[in-house]
């Protein structure tokens, strides 16, 4: 096996080296823009040598203005096919033949032409494929919150090598986060989904219940560790890379052992002790952006029941009610973007459903 490198740093190697020669050869003058985007775990700067057993190798898209990708996208495929070389940085750039439902690999020892993953495309459509809208036509406060984070992630992740449409450089700075009012919105909602389990863990071992007070305890982890990418201003990936992204927040050093005690807690008073720490973490690191009016970041008792809580409805309210934006006030309170009350990986790794089901609580 060749020495593994980063995905993102062999797709540089793949447009500098292979592609751009070939494109000033037989296509001068074609404005294009090549980039590494869409999914894949080194879109995200997470790919390891694990990674390069399926759907991994030297790739990138390449991105025409719509009438060129009519024009030349068959025959710019077939020209690169011909002529790029067997290999860059020692991977092969021939991959096993597209089948539906498969995973591509890539193939050793094999002569041209070379079946590559340099993806000819058209930027408009594309956009509209990943994201269901065009975004640069500007979004709704109902748009932004219908796209889930994992794909606002692969627009705004990844890497441009070379933006001749001069489209992808915009694109990408105008979807690195949420209008202000949008952002406040996601984050009253995330309040106050700790704020509807935060005293259900000491109930359950109260009553017994050791197995479900673990399994609330780490569904406020997750939430706890979504609210903390939300307070950095940092897209949540989906399930699989979510720790990894937790653990380079500026918080983690801080978090991460106490979400990790509360998880690892074999009795309820150590548990409670860990998650408590972590919502007065994050409840001061919240009124620290100053979005809305400070609210006293210390645990308190949940009525005259004998569990800590935050309370965490206190900050839901306050970061809502500093929304001044007509349309994110007429939206429903504590239902939020679609990743919020959506848990399908499925549902959340594609536009057009996740635009649906949101449509049906947000309306179109």
């Amino acid at each position: 096996m060749p020495t593994f490198v980063s995905g993102l740093s062999l797709a540089a190697s793949t447009y500098h080296e292979a592609v751009r020669p070939i494109l000033d050869a037989s296509f001068p003058g074609l404005a294009h823009s090549a980039a590494l985007l869409g999914p894949g775990s080194e879109v995200l700067g997470f790919d390891t040598a694990r990674s390069t057993d399926h759907d991994w190798g030297p790739r990138l898209l390449l991105f025409l203005r719509p009438a060129d990708a009519r024009r030349h996208a068959s025959d710019l495929s077939s020209v690169l096919a011909e002529r790029m070389p067997l290999a860059v940085r020692g991977w092969s750039t021939s991959f096993s033949p597209a089948e539906p439902g498969r995973s591509r690999t890539l193939r050793t020892g094999g002569h041209g032409p070379v079946d590559h993953r340099i993806e000819v495309l058209d930027l408009d459509a594309w956009l509209v494929a990943r994201l269901g809208r065009d975004p640069r036509s500007g979004l709704t406060a109902r748009a932004w919150l219908a796209i889930p984070t994992q794909l606002l992630l692969e627009v705004t992740a990844g890497a441009v090598f070379h933006d001749g449409l001069g489209q992808l450089g915009p694109v990408r700075t105008a979807l690195t986060w949420y209008p202000d009012d949008v952002w406040r919105y996601l984050l009253a909602c995330q309040w106050r989904r700790v704020a509807q389990e935060e005293a259900f863990p000491g109930r359950c071992a109260e009553n017994g219940d050791d197995l479900g007070s673990r399994l609330v305890t780490a569904r406020l982890v997750r939430d706890l560790m979504r609210l903390a990418m939300l307070i950095e201003r940092r897209y949540p990936p989906y399930s699989k890379w979510l720790g990894t992204a937790f653990a380079r927040l500026r918080c983690a050093p801080v978090l991460q052992p106490l979400l990790t005690a509360a998880l690892a807690a074999t009795d309820w008073p150590r548990r409670e002790d860990a998650l408590c720490a972590a919502y007065e973490h994050l409840a001061r690191a919240h009124n620290d952006l100053a979005l809305a009016d400070p609210v006293e970041p210390t645990v308190r008792p949940f009525h005259d029941r004998p569990f800590r809580v935050l309370a965490a409805d206190r900050f839901a309210d306050a970061t809502y009610g500093a929304v001044t934006d007509p349309e994110v006030s007429t939206l429903p309170r504590h239902v939020g973007g679609v990743d919020q009350f959506v848990d399908s990986t499925d549902v959340l790794s594609a536009a057009d459903p996740a635009r649906a089901v949101a449509a049906a609580l947000h309306g179109p």
